[in-house]
């Protein structure tokens, strides 16, 4: 029987999901959680690989001869040694827009944690301020309206382009980055990165992880930025340069930041972002709705039947 591998399943599913769009295609092993060392082996006999965080390089996929795809239980495909894959003759198929809804969602609790702190108003309630008070409203925070706001939009794809539609919904001006896929929709201007990092009262990054983005949020662009604007990072954590970002909300060159990623998940105790003033950090979790993981299992279960028929679809790598 075909045998299908997946090589970290937890996040995916934890118990709350249905792994029947896979395991009704062959022998299906599950994999809480791999370690480099256990790859190979789990992986000898396997005619298809999933993995979601777990890289893959040259020498492991160099060591499974009778793969004949590799799938990503995600959009990014950073973890897949991608050109090895397409020497090799192995397919690797992502899942496209699964996630949008859901990462355009968090987007906006980030931005309007920053701009409202709900949580810090309902801990002080609990702590019984509100009780202790001689007014009937009190507030530690400013309170800040998103209406007749700049928004900057930087990458321009499915979620960038819903995330400016609610934008413009919410009386933002919206901005963003100049798409080849995508002309700017009614409303939006397309203007460089700079000239965006400059302009915008809020940032906030949509677009993929790779050697010409990396770093892109770094010192120099950051001090561009107004003293009274906001980051928020739904993205990768590699698209910020984690040390400068520390600095600036220290030095206050910006009024606060929201991340739902870091450069190293989990990060460790002493990373540079996991406190600091005014500052949202969330672990990863835009992504992790459950109508979301059921799309994301379905289009997988799609993804793999296709590279089992021969003839494979989301293809990152032809």
């Amino acid at each position: 029987m075909t045998q299908i591998v997946v090589l970290d399943g937890q996040t995916v599913n934890p118990g709350d999901n249905d792994w029947a769009p896979l395991s009704e295609l062959g022998e299906l092993l599950v994999h809480e959680r791999s370690e480099r060392e256990q790859i190979v082996e789990r992986a000898r006999v396997a005619a298809v690989v999933i993995t979601n965080k777990v890289p893959l390089d040259r020498e492991i996929l160099s060591s499974l001869p009778g793969l004949k795809g590799v799938c990503v239980f995600a959009t990014g495909f950073d973890m897949v040694d991608v050109v090895a894959a397409r020497e090799l003759g192995i397919p690797v198929c992502n899942v496209p827009e699964y996630s949008t809804e859901s990462v355009v969602e968090h987007t906006f609790a980030l931005l309007l944690g920053l701009a409202r702190r709900v949580e810090l108003h309902s801990g002080l309630v609990a702590a019984g301020e509100w009780s202790a008070s001689p007014d009937f409203s009190f507030w530690k925070t400013p309170q800040l309206e998103l209406a007749g706001l700049t928004l900057g939009v930087i990458g321009y794809g499915s979620i960038g382009r819903r995330v400016a539609a609610i934008g413009l919904a919410l009386g933002m001006q919206v901005l963003a980055t100049p798409s080849r896929r995508h002309p700017p929709d009614p409303g939006v201007l397309s203007l460089d990165i700079d000239a965006i990092f400059e302009r915008a009262d809020v940032v906030t990054l949509h677009c993929p992880l790779r050697p010409d983005t990396a770093g892109l949020v770094r010192a120099d662009r950051l001090r561009r930025m107004k003293p009274s604007a906001f980051l928020v990072n739904t993205a990768r954590g590699g698209l910020v340069r984690e040390p400068d970002l520390a600095l600036a909300l220290r030095e206050g060159w910006i009024a606060g930041a929201a991340l739902d990623t870091l450069s190293t998940e989990p990060p460790p105790p002493d990373h540079p972002l996991l406190s600091g003033p005014n500052l949202i950090v969330t672990p990863h979790l835009a992504w992790s709705s459950l109508a979301s993981r059921k799309r994301l299992l379905t289009i997988t279960g799609q993804n793999v039947r296709s590279i089992l028929a021969g003839a494979p679809i989301h293809v990152v790598n032809p």
